[in-house]
């Protein structure tokens, strides 16, 4: 029988804790089926997390405290192992982080700005500063390169996830940087649509009121986990996975796909507006 790979805990925070739960899962007699067992988890799921790919949601972490006894160990090292791959990014996105680049779907809505994974630089930047106009330079450019990283999940991978958008008129129409950022940004929102990476819908002002309103969220889909709704405020931001809530967040944002505009029409909508800012003028509103 072919010896297995042994894990190099010395890697990274992550790597650690991924060894010591193999060694501790298998010091108990136990497959990784059999300690799943009872969870909403996947097999696959913690396979990763034992080989220091994936973060160990708390639930689990729970979970896993149980069945090995190991008195709410794997529990505590949760927060030492987010802390470790968050970088840049506040420590309440550091779930999303990691969520999103393993999410079989990914359903965001944006009311207010162009979501960080649809950013360029220019885009980015002018968001970071608006949020810290304090910072200094070096901070902001670290801010800007993690959010240019994340984009990195529709043209690095081969499985790139489903990922639905709905955004606001106002994105299109009311500029926040200049007229050639604006036109590069709505370009790129395009092109992903064009190689279907994306798929893009557009809420009209004169729709009225519109479900979610108030704040931007995203659903994510897994293969071997349940699915978790993320929304956020300019300075803080709240990961849910209470079942009733995420069915409620989920409903709520299939009404508001059916007032958006269709599909096809909305990609006409993001590239008519980007000719205009490419020709010097400012897009009027698209009702």
């Amino acid at each position: 029988m072919a010896r297995r790979k042994d894990i190099d805990g010395s890697m990274s925070v992550p790597t650690f804790y991924g060894k010591e739960l193999r060694w501790k899962r298998e010091a108990a007699g136990l497959s990784l089926e059999e300690l799943i067992e009872g969870s909403f988890y996947g097999k696959s799921l913690l396979s990763d997390i034992e080989r220091g790919e994936r973060r160990m949601p708390m639930e689990l972490a729970r979970h896993v405290d149980r069945v090995l006894g190991t008195d709410g160990y794997f529990a505590r090292g949760c927060e030492d192992v987010g802390r470790a791959r968050r970088g840049p990014h506040a420590a309440y996105f550091q779930q999303v982080l990691e969520a999103e680049r393993h999410a079989e779907t990914i359903a965001e809505w944006a009311p207010s700005a162009v979501p960080g994974l649809l950013q360029l630089a220019p885009y980015a930047r002018a968001q970071v500063i608006a949020a810290h106009p304090t910072a200094a330079d070096d901070w902001v450019e670290g801010k800007v390169t993690a959010r240019l990283v994340r984009a990195r999940l529709f043209d690095e991978h081969h499985d790139t996830p489903e990922y639905w958008v709905v955004l606001h008129e106002s994105l299109l129409t009311d500029p926040v940087v200049p007229a050639p950022d604006m036109t590069a940004q709505l370009d790129h929102i395009a092109g992903l649509a064009r190689c279907r990476r994306i798929v893009p819908q557009v809420v009209l002002r004169k729709g009225g009121p519109c479900p979610l309103a108030a704040a931007s969220i995203m659903l994510m889909d897994f293969a071997d986990a349940p699915p978790l709704v993320y929304t956020e405020a300019s300075y803080s931001g709240t990961t849910i996975d209470d079942p009733a809530l995420v069915r409620q967040y989920r409903k709520a944002y299939d009404r508001l796909r059916a007032v958006a505009q269709a599909p096809d029409v909305s990609l006409a909508m993001i590239e008519s507006a980007a000719e205009e800012y490419r020709n010097g003028r400012q897009p009027d509103r698209l009702e």
